[in-house]
């Protein structure tokens, strides 16, 4: 019988040997009331968004491969965020891109460097690229340790640096200082610096100010969590010019598809629409944040679409299984890295957050949802 019940036996050629050991980046995906565990945004786009991406499809050659160099869809976004077309690279979401970076500039015999606990796919991505991972350690707040960043980068001299900001599972921002004393230190080994803004437009400083063609910093941003797009698969890169024109040496041709083109550039007539929403979802993390420091965790500050925290008394995925008996989903973090017990909720809608905050109060505190 073919399906899930057993592994399929290998065929072919025997997997890499660093392949071995690794497992697949996974979130669980449940068939729940409140799911609350992905980052994704809590509402659709605008239905006049549906309607304008419609009518754009309709005029679409299908017989035709898209366009190569996603020319207008990377023209806007540059209009969008202050730079030159040449300068942005666009791909099947932010984590193509880093996949491509990784591609670009990683490799055997070349390391990328990551600070725990942060994102996942910072490391995932590089090891599957056959790049070396180095790893040093944030400070017990979870703050970048500047000692560690040249410590780290000194020893090893990694070809890429990964600062994820806001800072994924943790939501912190770093400081601009921060961010340019690793970029000081990058240049000082001749490696790039790879700020990862996906959740950007939640918080209140971004390093896309420091793009420039004479030096080693490129930012990532996706379309996915700000632009309600999360199906769509979109992100891209602000960077120099002349690493765009390498990353478009290794990605493959026509990697972009006409109508994940389309739908980027038609969002881009919907700003506004999109700053009201992030707009909403900072004022309802203010709330969600203030309700949860009023319950039995530990909780970290966010400047991102998602929060923190840490059950007191109990373990975290033991929270994590009695919240999914309730149809609430989020997602237990308790294996990352220094991360033990730690749960992260995304912000949704406030009838969503609501029934969470019933449900994680009834886990710790007893009593009846709703009551």
């Amino acid at each position: 019988m073919r399906g899930a019940e057993r592994p399929p036996s290998p065929v072919g050629p025997a997997e890499r040997d660093d392949l071995a050991l690794m497992e697949g980046y996974h979130s669980p995906q449940l068939d729940v009331a409140v799911r609350l565990n992905t980052n994704e945004a809590p509402e659709a786009p605008p239905r006049e968004f549906v309607e304008a991406l419609t009518r754009s499809l309709g005029k679409v050659e299908w017989n035709r491969y898209p366009d190569r160099a996603a020319s207008e869809l990377r023209a806007r976004v540059a209009e969008r965020e202050g730079l030159a077309p040449d300068q942005v690279f666009a791909a099947n979401g932010s984590n193509e891109v880093l996949q491509t970076l990784c591609l670009a500039f990683g490799g055997p015999g070349r390391a990328a460097a990551v600070f725990e606990p942060t994102y996942a796919l910072h490391s995932h991505i590089p090891r599957t690229t056959g790049t070396r991972v180095v790893v040093g350690e944030r400070a017990a707040d979870f703050t970048l340790d500047l000692n560690e960043v040249e410590r780290v980068l000194a020893e090893a001299e990694p070809a890429i640096t990964f600062l994820c900001s806001p800072n994924n599972p943790t939501g912190m921002v770093e400081a601009a200082d921060t961010v340019e004393r690793v970029l000081e230190e990058v240049i000082r080994i001749g490696g790039i610096l790879v700020v990862d803004e996906a959740y950007g437009q939640f918080a209140a400083r971004s390093a896309l100010s420091m793009v420039a063609d004479d030096l080693p910093v490129v930012v990532t941003r996706t379309y996915s969590k700000t632009w309600s797009m999360a199906a769509v698969r979109l992100g891209y890169m602000a960077g120099p010019a002349s690493v765009v024109s390498t990353l478009e040496k290794v990605v493959l041709p026509y990697h972009l598809g006409t109508m994940t083109q389309i739908a980027g550039i038609v969002a881009l007539d919907f700003v506004e629409q999109m700053k009201a929403r992030v707009a909403a979802l900072v004022e309802e993390r203010g709330r969600l944040l203030a309700s949860l420091t009023e319950l039995p965790v530990e909780v970290w500050p966010s400047e991102a679409n998602f929060i923190l925290f840490r059950p007191l008394g109990m373990s975290g995925a033991r929270v994590w299984r009695e919240l999914v008996e309730r149809s609430v989903l989020v997602r237990d973090c308790s294996s990352w890295p220094r991360l033990r017990d730690c749960l992260r909720v995304t912000v949704g809608t406030p009838e969503e957050d609501n029934a969470f905050l019933d449900a994680l109060s009834t886990v710790l505190l007893g009593g009846t949802e709703g009551a």
